[in-house]
């Protein structure tokens, strides 16, 4: 009863029904809900710090900035279904103009991305030295793969998240039967084009695309590659929904991206949404993706540490166990 009571004061407040309405599309930063909100931080913690305490949403400190998540679905979920019949009786106006508000804040986000992109795409490659050797990360990556020599085990098709200037398809697509690479970038696939062209891979093809709307069917690629991307990214979770998407049973996907840091000049240097992500993240972004995990790896040695999760779309609901493996 104790509960009950608490969830139904959280949502005797207009402004935390809108709070439920926004974190329903995506991970927000306290600012950005009071930019949305036309409210103050202060007053959105508040409201924000009843949701937490119901049970309604999770906050989520990342250097100097917090995010707000919606709760376990198993106790939002009903609660919003029954939103949605109200708003069939009374549409909100307020949802209306918060979700133009929104819009806005992921136009922001996205520019910001974006032209940091097209600034330091020459530099793209030489850019990452805030953790061990990337051929060391390579190598990792290959053994969590099984593509270690020349009896690895080969790759149908291939996709690579983010692609960048192709790096993950100079690895891997001579293992693959087809390899595709997806980058928002106009200028980072140039670099990818006339890369792969001096490499000779054939069987290597660029678009350019966005990571949460792919150019693949259900279920056609056999594995997909987010390498260093998933800290760009708006919603960390809608990206690995959609990468699991396009897999086909048992089909793999290996995320390469930073452990949890504190290092906060990266948003504003680099455009790093996301300061890095911790095992428990992954794992119940996974979980709603309806991937299991297979895999996990650690790289440590370098100023940031590298993280390496791997998943398979599930067949059947058999759990696969995790092996965590530690590399100096």
């Amino acid at each position: 009863m104790t509960q009950a009571l608490d969830i139904f004061r959280a949502l005797a407040d207009g402004t935390r029904l809108r709070i439920l309405g926004l974190l329903r599309s995506m991970e927000l930063s306290v600012g950005e809900l009071a930019q949305v909100l036309g409210q103050s931080q202060p007053r959105v913690s508040r409201h924000v710090k009843i949701l937490c305490d119901a049970g309604l949403a999770e906050r989520r400190k990342e250097g100097s900035w917090v995010f707000v998540a919606l709760g376990k679905a198993a106790k939002v979920n009903p609660i919003l279904a029954s939103l949605d019949e109200w708003a069939k009786i009374e549409p909100d106006h307020w949802a209306v103009a918060d979700a133009a508000r929104l819009a806005a804040v992921r136009a922001d986000r996205a520019s910001s991305a974006a032209g940091w992109f097209e600034a330091n795409a020459g530099q793209w490659d030489a850019i990452r030295s805030l953790h061990i050797a990337e051929s060391e990360v390579e190598a990792a990556m290959s053994a969590v793969l099984g593509l270690n020599g020349e009896t690895g085990t080969p790759i149908g098709q291939l996709i690579d998240i983010g692609t960048g200037t192709g790096r993950m398809l100079e690895l891997f697509a001579g293992r693959a039967k087809h390899a595709l690479g997806i980058d928002r970038s106009s200028e980072m696939l140039r670099l990818a084009r006339a890369k792969l062209s001096e490499r000779g891979l054939v069987n290597a093809e660029l678009r350019q695309a966005d990571l949460y709307a792919l150019p693949l069917g259900d279920g056609q690629a056999d594995a997909a590659i987010l390498h260093h991307v998933l800290h760009f990214a708006q919603q960390p979770g809608a990206a690995i929904a959609e990468a699991a998407r396009v897999l086909a049973p048992g089909g793999r996907l290996l995320i390469a991206d930073f452990a949890p840091h504190d290092r906060e000049e990266l948003r504003t240097r680099d455009a790093h949404t996301r300061l890095g992500f911790s095992d428990e993240q992954i794992a119940a972004w996974f979980s709603a993706a309806g991937l299991v995990p297979a895999r996990t790896e650690t790289l440590e040695g370098g100023e940031l540490t590298v993280k390496l999760w791997l998943a398979r779309k599930a067949a059947n609901p058999i759990e696969i166990p995790v092996q965590e493996v530690k590399a100096a």
